[in-house]
């Protein structure tokens, strides 16, 4: 008669099973970790870009002047939230040395008000505008006026230089 003769067999887990499992937990905490820390600075990102938006100029007017050829020649922007109006000279006309560009804001009933005076001949310029002077205003308007002797009156002494349909801009 033949005897089977079967050894006993171990009754557990190997080793190599309980490595592969602390291993793969250790992964999954790692993982985890790592997730949660993207998430959070994803979440500070947001915050940071969203209060970098806050202070970003909102232009709500923008005015394109035209010379007596309909040509571009002044590019005007204003920002309520600063109340800034930026001028861009969009052509080579310079003011004679004794001369300074006066702006106006032009109401319906044609009745302009001053805004500012472009003291340099720079391309671009921001005059303080506080929002109750832009308002009513349908255009703007440029004139040329003596440096020392400006407008009485607050009416230009001189015609239109450049002038242009101030639009509301859809926000």
């Amino acid at each position: 008669m033949s005897e089977n003769t079967t050894s006993p067999t171990a009754i557990g887990v190997s080793a190599w099973w309980r490595a592969l499992g602390i291993f793969l937990a250790l992964v999954l905490f790692i993982g985890w970790a790592f997730s949660a820390s993207m998430y959070e600075q994803l979440k500070a990102q947001i915050h940071h870009l969203e209060a970098k938006l806050v202070e970003i100029p909102q232009v709500r007017e923008v005015s394109v002047l035209l010379d007596e050829h309909q040509a571009p020649a002044m590019l005007l922007t204003y920002d309520p939230k600063n109340q800034k109006l930026q001028v861009q000279r969009l052509n080579e006309v310079k003011e004679g040395r004794e001369q300074a560009l006066h702006v106006w804001a032009i109401s319906d009933d044609d009745t302009p008000r001053l805004l500012g005076v472009l003291t340099n001949k720079y391309k671009t310029q921001q005059l303080d505008v506080p929002t109750q002077a832009i308002e009513g205003a349908s255009s703007l308007g440029v004139s040329v006026e003596n440096k020392d002797r400006g407008p009485y009156d607050g009416k230009p002494l001189q015609p239109w230089l450049f002038k242009g349909w101030l639009v509301q801009k859809a926000i």
